[in-house]
Parts: C-alpha cells; sequence; structure tokens
C-alpha cells in the first residue's frame, strides 16, 4: 500500500482500543529467556515486526543474522552473540547499516569479544566472535546515547564469568528504559547494584520466570494525541497498568498538560478531554519516543513548546528532528533550535481545504504521529506499512475510531 488517506474524523468515537503488547518488554523477555536456556513460557509477545524478527533469529542456526530494520534487535543480539557459541555476521537494510554500532562493539571488544566490521568502520554488517576469556570486568560507556547499548550489555553482564561493573560517563539518557532492562533481569533471578553513574552485576544464573508482556505505552501515545486533538473523544485502551516497567508511561503526565486526563482501571485506562495549558516545556531524555507525537499535538494546539533530550532522535530510523521539521512546515509550524540541544515549537497551524500528504521517511512513529491530523483536516500518510515495525494493526485501530 503506497498510501492510506484518512478522512476530516473530529468525533473520535467511544470505544476500546486493543492496544498491542510492548515490543521493548517483548525483546527484552526474549533475550532473558535465551538467556535462562529457554524455559520460560513468555505470554503476549509483541505482534511487532521487529519482534517477529528477534523470534526468529533466536531461533536460527545460520551464520548470517538479517535484522532488517530492527534497531534493538541488531543491538541485543550482537551482544547475545558475545557470550554464545557460534560466530556470527549480524547484517540489515540499508538504513541499518547506517546506524552506527560502534559504542557497542567497542565495549564487547574490551570485554573479550571480537568484532569485526565488514563494510564501514563501526556500522553493521559486523562479524561477532564469541568471548573465550573474559579481559576486563569494568568498562564505561556514554550515557547519552541509545540506551539499547546499554541494556544489551547489562543482560550479558551475568553470564561472564567475572560480571561486569559498567561506568556510565556524563548524562544518561532514556533512564527508565535502563532501569525496566534492571527490573526485567532481577524478575528473572539477577540482581544489580546502581549506585549514581555505576551497575555492578556479578555472575549470576538466570532463573526460569512466566512472564506477561504489557500492552504498549509507546503505543497508547498516539490515542492520547487523537483525544487531544478531536472535538469529542472519550476512548478505552485495553491492558495497560498504573504500575508500569515501561519508561513512556510518562505520556500520562504529559498528556493531562495538554488536554488529557487518564483514568486507571481493572483493565486498562479510560482517556477524557480536560482543558489544556498554553505553553510547555518537555524533557524528552527518558521518553525520545513521544517527542514527535508530543510535537504534533502541541503543533495542532498552537501550544508553546520547548523540547530537550532530542539527541538520539538523530540516529532513530531516519533523523527524526530532521524529518520533524519538514513535515511541520507543511501546516505552518516550525521547529528550531534556539541554542545547543534546546528546540521550540512555535505554531500558526493551518488547515487546509485539499489533504496534505505526509512523508513517512521509513519511520513507523512518523506515520503514527502525523496520523491524529485527520480531526483537524484531511490527511495523506505515505507508506503506510512502516507501522508494522511495532503496531500492525494500527490502521485497523484508526478505521474502528474514526469511522
Amino acid at each position: 500500500m503506497d498510501k492510506i488517506h484518512l478522512k476530516h474524523s473530529p468525533i473520535i468515537k467511544e470505544v476500546e482500543i486493543p492496544l498491542p503488547a510492548s515490543k521493548s518488554e517483548s525483546n527484552r523477555a526474549l533475550i532473558l529467556n535465551a538467556l535462562s536456556g529457554n524455559l520460560s513460557q513468555i505470554q503476549n509477545i509483541s505482534e511487532a515486526r521487529d519482534t517477529q524478527t528477534m523470534l526468529k533469529l533466536l531461533a536460527s542456526e545460520e551464520e548470517t543474522l538479517d535484522v532488517l530494520d530492527a534497531g534493538t534487535t541488531m543491538r541485543f543480539l550482537t551482544a547475545l552473540t558475545a557470550v554464545g557459541n557460534q560466530t556470527r555476521i549480524l547484517t540489515g537494510t540499508p538504513r541499518m547499516q547506517e546506524r552506527p554500532i560502534k559504542i557497542l562493539g567497542v565495549a564487547l571488544k574490551q570485554i573479550g569479544a571480537k568484532v569485526k566490521y565488514l563494510k564501514n568502520e563501526g556500522y553493521p554488517p559486523l562479524r561477532v566472535k564469541p568471548i573465550i576469556e573474559q579481559k576486563t570486568n569494568h568498562i564505561k560507556m556514554k550515557g547519552d546515547v541509545s540506551s539499547q547499548f546499554i541494556s544489551a550489555i547489562l543482560m550479558i553482564a551475568p553470564s561472564l564469568p567475572k560480571g561486569l561493573s559498567l561506568e556510565l560517563k556524563g548524562k544518561i539518557g532514556s533512564r527508565p528504559y535502563i532501569q525496566m532492562t534492571l527490573d526485567m533481569m532481577r524478575l528473572f533471578g539477577v540482581g544489580a547494584n546502581w549506585t549514581n553513574q555505576t551497575i555492578e552485576i556479578r555472575p549470576q544464573q538466570y532463573k526460569e520466570y512466566p512472564y506477561t508482556v504489557e500492552s504498549d505505552w509507546s503505543g497508547a501515545s498516539y490515542w492520547y494525541s487523537f483525544v487531544a486533538l478531536a472535538d469529542n473523544a472519550t476512548l478505552k485502551l485495553k491492558g495497560l497498568r498504573q504500575k508500569s516497567l515501561q519508561g513512556d508511561i510518562a505520556i500520562v503526565h504529559m498528556m493531562n498538560q495538554l488536554g488529557v486526563m487518564s483514568t486507571f482501571e481493572a483493565d486498562g485506562v479510560l482517556l477524557q478531554k480536560i482543558p489544556h495549558a498554553s505553553e510547555v516545556s518537555i524533557d524528552f531524555s527518558d521518553s525520545p519516543d513521544l517527542a514527535q507525537t508530543i510535537a504534533v499535538v502541541c503543533a495542532a494546539k498552537k501550544i508553546k513548546c520547548t523540547m530537550t533530550g532530542l539527541e538520539s532522535l538523530r540516529i532513530k530510523e531516519t533523523n527524526r528532528i530532521k524529518a520533524l521539521k519538514k513535515e511541520l512546515k507543511k501546516f505552518n509550524v516550525k521547529l528550531k533550535e534556539i541554542e545547543p540541544e534546546v528546540f521550540e515549537l512555535r505554531s500558526n497551524f493551518e488547515v487546509s481545504t485539499a489533504p496534505i500528504e505526509i512523508e513517512t521517511y521509513d519511520d513507523h512513529r512518523m506515520a503514527m504521529a502525523f496520523a491524529p491530523l485527520c480531526t483537524q483536516q484531511e490527511i495523506v500518510i505515505k507508506n503506510p506499512d512502516v507501522v508494522k515495525k511495532s503496531y500492525p494493526g494500527f490502521w485497523k485501530d484508526v478505521e474502528l475510531a474514526t469511522q
């Protein structure tokens, strides 16, 4: 499907949305299960392409593992290979081969793995030979790059003969994702000590643990956006927990400022419209995947927004900062860097009588973040199948809520 046309739908039906399972939780649970000997039952595994790719490759005995465009899968499997018993080549799509992995590669080499880049230094494809002898039990990594590098190292740490002390340098980004990893490791029988900038993990054995994956808070964020922007809307999102391991539960507080109240119930959360602020300042360091959603809501509601903590957006599926600037400009909205790594969104949002086409840049979050603008006018989303990466049923759910 090249394009999907979304009709102007200012009213959102009072429906229940069966959210997909969390990709972040699913991918971690699958790695932890593999490290514990595949003894655990993992329930409600995500149907997202990234997770299904992870499942397929974990079962593969081939030398070459093609992760397609799944960044988490690339990083987690690279680290897993380092404590395995088989040399592997990890590769992916052309875009994946432009996404840096050197920080993880350096860390694995310091510990004792052999890592060779087969095309461009610091980028996939790469060959990883497992650790035969652990060279050190103390390494340092930058804290403000993708937390997936850090999580990948943490999950293999207890399998190392000497354990590991991981020192995070500088600002720590996406802290809740690191904490999620440690919390899930604890459920699978492994303890860790996080003091200031250092995480210490002694040699330990993972244990069997029956794990049920929660619904996806990242996926929930787009429905908060629909409610915020619609003239009238009350939605129930199924399968979300008030006490969640997922950092993107931060959307509850963010959207409370932007006009959506959350009421937790036994089987999910009820969303209802409330008044919104005229100006907000949000730090996305802990939840960068919410930035596009918030930017679009602020644009359409003409809320002045100061955004920080966007550093990692440049190395995602696309350069998300650049993509946001380009697509928001179509609605007379400016996203400007007013000082280093501080962005200001100023909106003179204009509704067009003609449909506006949204480029998605092979990025699932661009497609889903801009979809709620159909509450304002007719829009066209190009390459809509990109949502299969994390939320395969998204367009079906949009149809349920808008028609």
